[in-house]
């Protein structure tokens, strides 16, 4: 009889720790109400910080630190996130029961580090688009010092940022550093064109080779044009043609897309109608963003619809001006804005718009740095005295 018990005991003891860890696991907590016992059915909030070790206030009560679970019972919650010296993020999170709700806090710092990366004057610079280089003219030195430059922002300079940059054509041959400056879609070549005296001509050169020939393509320039053109439609199509036969239709009929984030999950794009959004994924995914969403679309207003949660946010209510003033943040989870001489990165939905630099810049240029640590800017500091040139913000 012992020897057919003791194997009993022990199958229902594995059984029963095994359905306390399910239990666990789904976010339930074994309580006492009133001297009763009472099963609990909790949610789990995932809270994580870049830099980490922030302070992780609930309702304003300190909670716990950054990287670290807490069980918290189904209900809307003010989580506020804050580390000293960074701007505090703050969002209002929906806990539900057994399901993990995430705040991701990318904390910027309330007094960022100016660096210079040129200091013989920039012109023209230009953002491939891959967003890891940016081709400028310079102008103000040596024929052979004057011309095309392209800054790496994937390179690590053994000495300093301004090491990041080399010069690919020079002014030998041609006036490079008047050039006006486009990239082909697939970022392996950049076209000149210099215009002088009534006349044009225009120059191909690979962004990847130093002080080279450029080649005269004006008189076939209309080719170039034509495969240039191909290459973007075929990349667009791909991209569309990766979407559910419904979205794909919606985005081809409602959406006028501005661009597609890094990893392709999220849409930027201006209203071109004004429609009811329908919904995508049916049912709905748990777990997912719980910023109030806009689906009844406005013509003339600009969301982010994420694709993998069938979310939909509103940005702005239009754009104004000929210069965007929106583009993707690398981690595609975040958008920088320029407006009124000011740089703001905000989440995808809209929230935590915060304001990192508000010193003097040129406007149209603003490009992030692929590893997410700095923003890069054409400035003089405010000194008409002296040409602009490209300077880098800090960021962590």
């Amino acid at each position: 009889m012992k020897k057919i018990l003791i194997p009993l005991l022990i199958l229902t003891l594995l059984i029963g720790v095994t359905v306390v860890v399910i239990f666990y696991g789904n976010g339930y907590r074994f309580l006492f109400d009133k001297g009763k016992p009472d099963i609990s059915g909790t949610g789990l909030l995932v809270a994580k910080s870049t830099p980490d070790g922030a302070q992780v206030f609930v309702n304003n009560h300190l909670t716990t630190a950054t990287d670290n679970t807490i069980n918290l019972a189904p209900g809307k919650y003010e989580i506020k996130i804050f580390k000293e010296g960074y701007f505090p993020w703050q969002k209002r999170l929906k806990i539900e029961k057994g399901v993990v709700t995430k705040a991701e806090a990318l904390l910027f710092p309330v007094a960022p580090k100016l660096e210079s990366m040129t200091n013989s004057g920039v012109t023209n610079p230009v953002l491939d688009p891959s967003l890891t280089r940016v081709v400028y003219t310079v102008s103000s030195q040596s024929a052979r010092k004057n011309g095309i430059y392209v800054l790496d922002m994937s390179s690590r300079p053994i000495l300093t940022l301004q090491s990041s940059s080399t010069q690919i054509a020079d002014d030998t041959v041609n006036s490079f550093s008047k050039a006006k400056l486009s990239w082909s879609p697939d970022g392996s070549t950049i076209l000149a064109t210099i215009s002088a005296q009534g006349a044009t001509a225009i120059y191909q050169l690979s962004a990847n080779t130093l002080n080279q020939s450029p080649s005269d393509v004006t008189e076939t320039i209309a080719s170039v044009n034509s495969a240039w053109q191909k290459q973007k439609s075929e990349k667009d199509k791909a991209r569309l043609d990766s979407l559910s036969a419904k979205l794909k239709k919606i985005v081809a009929g409602s959406f006028k897309i501005i661009t597609w984030s890094s990893d392709e999950t999220k849409i930027l794009y201006e209203a071109s109608s004004s429609t009811l959004l329908p919904t995508i994924i049916v049912p709905p995914l748990i777990g997912t963003n719980s910023t109030p969403e806009q689906r009844s679309l406005k013509l003339g207003t600009i969301y982010v619809y994420d694709i993998k949660e069938d979310k939909n946010f509103k940005i702005l209510d239009s754009l104004t001006g000929s210069e965007l003033p929106l583009s993707w943040f690398p981690d595609s989870k975040h958008l920088i804005y320029v407006h009124d001489q000011k740089i703001d990165i905000m989440e995808y939905d809209g929230g935590n718009d915060t304001q990192v630099y508000a010193g003097p810049f040129i406007d149209s240029y603003v490009f992030p740095w692929p590893d997410e640590s700095r923003i890069v800017i054409l400035t003089n500091l405010g000194n008409s005295d002296t040409p602009p040139n490209l300077y880098t913000i800090g960021l962590k």
